[in-house]
């Protein structure tokens, strides 16, 4: 078992992945707010809700919007300028904010 503890543990540190600053990415965060909300709880329902999710997901997402990968001509704008860094705070943030629930716009439990 701590075999296993220790490979999982050397992958993730390994992985390359930037460790975000949330107060970073709440400064960042600002042109996003139009679309996603100040704290990512969208305000309009076709766009997605950034609170809450995992960060992980968040950096995956800029990122393919940022290669291409994911074809959304408005996200791939958004993100052609920010850098690694700049993703990973952004996904830092959002990651932090608590999500509301679509029907009651109550902070969703979790």
């Amino acid at each position: 078992m701590k075999k296993i503890i220790a490979i999982t543990l050397a992958m993730v540190c390994s992985s390359g992945a930037l460790a975000g600053d949330p107060v970073a990415g709440q400064q960042k965060s600002a042109v996003c707010a139009a679309c996603h909300g100040a704290d990512g709880n969208s305000p309009v329902p076709m766009n997605p809700r950034l609170a809450g999710q995992y960060a992980d997901y968040l950096e995956f997402a800029l990122t393919s919007y940022r290669s291409g990968a994911r074809d959304n001509p408005i996200m791939k704008g958004m993100s052609a300028a920010l850098s690694d860094e700049d993703i990973a705070d952004l996904a830092a943030y959002f990651a932090s904010q608590k999500g509301l629930n679509i029907l009651s716009k109550d902070p969703v439990q979790q």
